[in-house]
């Protein structure tokens, strides 16, 4: 139960103001219209004490969790369990306290006279529209648990190729920061005191030495500065990367990036083509699948052309003839779609599509995770290598005029 304070006119014209427990908001409504009271306002209480608030910012749910979540909720409607009692059985059972309780919302929601589908959207950071337009489906062709099936093998899919995806570049990033921090130590603590013996020295230094000499010294005695300016710099970019504008230049910038745009875009066909399949399985309407796909595919670039196509496909104009406008689509990917269209048979032809691409992700990892490790080595010692001789050489040569 929850508290609402509420502002409200009775058949007299007369202002009341009070308070009324209720499951919900709109149970609360209901019950002081049936007083014959007319709403001004009415807001939730908020409790004062600060061990009841939590920090639900820093609280996330797991796509796993959303992935057993659905095969859960899947058995329970197969053992004919009703919506509310399988939603009140999975929130008392969750082990993460935020699903726990947005599932108790979900479930006093549905008690309240909402649809699955209604109660879920009202909580977009754990159920995206994906996932609620999937359910919204089920309910109106009456295959609920089909649909919440089709919603964990989707997921279980999509997570075991974004996981592989992100984890390969894990340790390429890690390797890098690593070289990065040795670079650094260096400059401030090795090559000052080689450098002093080349000053003392009196000898003429090569052009190459005398920046490395000078860099060293910048960071030596101005490391706060360059500290300042590294965080500055970074703070710009990840506020530019926050705009629409800078999503867009980040998007069109990554996937040119050789070898690595080819992986973004293999990632990108296999979530577009899987979640066209499993919208056109559950019986949504292809331009409402497109709309669905451009929200989950997880990059602006798509996201917008997804979108362009989705009104050209409802202006009258086939799928494969939009798309092939566009050159981030593959010419197999509008081939396909084509043969989908004329045959009939779009969901399966996008299905096989998106195992295909599923594959090529995992190879095009699998072949990156290899060639990493050697290329990072390289790379390592050759700056390592470069630093040290810019400044031994130096060394050597006056120790052998001496």
């Amino acid at each position: 139960m929850a508290l609402f304070y509420y502002t409200a006119v009775d058949r007299e014209n007369k202002e009341r103001k009070g308070s009324i427990d209720a499951i919900n908001k709109d149970v609360a409504i209901t019950a002081l219209q049936r007083r014959g009271l007319t709403l001004s306002s009415i807001t939730p209480a908020e409790s004062s004490s600060i061990f009841d608030m939590r920090l639900t910012f820093f609280e996330r749910v797991k796509n796993k969790d959303i992935v057993i979540l659905s095969r859960q909720i899947t058995t329970l409607f197969e053992a004919q369990v009703s919506a509310l009692r399988a939603f009140r059985l999975l929130s008392a059972e969750s082990t993460s306290p935020v699903l726990q309780d947005k599932l108790g919302e979900v479930a006093n929601d549905i008690q309240g006279g909402s649809t699955i589908a209604n109660a879920l959207e009202k909580h977009p950071k754990i159920f995206s529209s994906f996932y609620v337009e999937m359910v919204r489906a089920g309910e109106e062709t009456g295959r609920l648990g089909e649909a919440f099936e089709f919603l964990a093998n989707y997921l279980d899919r999509t997570y075991a190729v974004t996981s592989k995806a992100r984890n390969a570049l894990i340790y390429p990033s890690f390797v890098i920061m690593t070289f990065v921090a040795v670079m650094i130590l260096m400059l401030t603590t090795v090559i000052p005191r080689l450098s002093d013996i080349l000053l003392e020295s009196g000898q003429d230094i090569p052009v190459y030495t005398k920046i490395v000499i000078g860099f060293s010294q910048f960071l030596t005695n101005y490391f706060w500065l360059f500290g300042i300016g590294l965080l500055f710099g970074i703070g710009l970019l990840y506020r530019f990367l926050q705009t629409e504008s800078g999503k867009q230049r980040m998007s069109r910038a990554r996937l040119q990036i050789p070898y690595l745009g080819d992986l973004y875009r293999k990632l990108y066909m296999s979530r577009i083509a899987d979640s066209l399949s499993t919208t056109l399985s559950s019986g949504i309407q292809l331009v409402r699948g497109m709309e669905i796909s451009a929200a989950v595919v997880g990059d602006p670039a798509y996201k917008e052309i997804l979108k362009s196509v989705a009104q050209e496909i409802q202006s009258g104009r086939p799928a494969s003839e939009v798309m092939a406008e566009y050159s981030e689509f593959p010419g197999i990917v509008i081939a396909m779609i084509k043969v989908g269209e004329e045959t009939g048979d779009l969901s399966n032809i996008l299905k096989t599509m998106a195992k295909f691409y599923q594959r090529e992700v995992s190879n095009a990892v699998d072949t990156l995770v290899s060639l990493i490790e050697p290329m990072m080595i390289v790379i390592m010692g050759i700056g390592v290598g470069l630093l040290l001789a810019s400044v031994l050489v130096p060394i050597y040569n006056i120790s052998a005029g001496l």
